[in-house]
């Protein structure tokens, strides 16, 4: 069992939802990074996805491209967000921590070399992007067996054929992108969403959760109703790459998070 197990089934006790927020390693400092990264549980976040900035971030839209070239410009890299992993970690042992970006600077640094230092850390799971699963023996697997989850990606166009080859390593839960196309660029709609989710439930027993254009509490709630959760992302870090105070973005993502457990 992995924080993230735990957490999925606190929350299934509780009958809630889930509640997942995104921000960009190191935007627009650290420090700053570091600051809202910690206030986040207290703000209703079940589980934080730590995004590894990466120059060439293809499945992000402006917002999150801006915020990756904040974090690149200000000298972040991935010591750095593992070090921000261990900062968080020495007040906070419970939330669950997805790292979420691209392979390359894995590769860069060694995928046995990153797994322990991810595992050192308190890293529980990744979401690599642009890792399909055929590849799955590059990362998947070995991270599995070091006891990170591996959280794989469903999108509208990921078809019945497809999907068991997407499924079949996945572990922690599914994330299912509500949107074709990249983040940020439309709204979620529960209509759209709900038979998609139910379609991927009848084939695994994982928690399926919602991201992509979820930017309202309204919203939140609605998606979160039809799934076992959902995630906002692009919302929290335009806020933050706006410069808005870090307790007026901790309160916004209160709002958002209220939103998706009242669902």
């Amino acid at each position: 069992m992995t924080r993230i197990d735990d957490t999925f089934a606190r929350l299934k006790a509780e009958g809630k939802k889930a509640f997942v927020a995104y921000i960009m390693g190191g935007d627009p400092d650290q420090a700053t990074s570091l600051a809202v990264m910690k206030g986040l549980p207290g703000a209703g976040v079940d589980i934080i996805e730590l995004g590894m900035p990466f120059t060439d971030p293809m499945a992000d839209g402006p917002t999150i491209q801006a915020a990756g070239q904040r974090a690149l410009e200000g000298g972040m890299k991935l010591d750095k967000v593992l070090a921000m992993v261990r900062a968080f970690r020495e007040a906070d042992k419970t939330t669950p921590i997805v790292l979420m970006g691209y392979y390359n600077p894995i590769y860069s640094r060694g995928v046995a070399r990153f797994l322990h230092e991810a595992v050192a850390a308190g890293i529980d799971g990744l979401i690599v992007v642009d890792l399909p699963p055929e590849e799955d023996d590059e990362l998947c697997i070995p991270a599995q067996k070091a006891g990170i989850n591996f959280i794989r990606l469903a999108t509208p166009t990921t078809d019945d054929k497809r999907l068991p080859k997407v499924l079949q390593n996945t572990s922690g839960f599914v994330y299912y992108v509500s949107i074709t196309g990249i983040t940020g660029a439309a709204a979620a709609q529960a209509a759209d969403v709900a038979p998609e989710v139910a379609r991927i439930k009848r084939s695994t027993d994982l928690p399926v959760i919602v991201g992509f254009g979820i930017t309202t509490p309204e919203a939140a709630k609605a998606i979160a109703s039809v799934a076992d959760g959902c995630v906002v992302g692009s919302a929290i870090v335009k806020d933050i790459g706006a410069g808005v105070p870090v307790p007026e973005v901790l309160a916004r993502v209160k709002a958002l998070s209220d939103g998706a457990h009242s669902a």
